[in-house]
């Protein structure tokens, strides 16, 4: 996808909690992205917990069959 994705890190000492609960919060941030950064953080989190090795494993393949 990026270049930049292959070297990404967790900065680990940067962080918040929030409740469950608090979905207001979450929903006006999220609705704020665009589509493309919603997909761009999906993929950085993708990443994250399955590593950059996985694209393969995520691929679809499509068959038509006519008749």
């Amino acid at each position: 996808m990026d270049e930049k994705l292959d070297n990404l890190k967790i900065e680990k000492s940067i962080f918040s909690v929030i409740s469950l609960e608090d979905k207001e919060n979450t929903h006006d941030y999220w609705s704020k992205k665009t589509a493309i950064e919603r997909l761009r953080h999906i993929e950085i989190l993708r990443r994250i917990n399955y590593g950059n090795g996985t694209t393969t494993r995520l691929q679809r393949v499509f068959e038509y069959s006519q008749g």
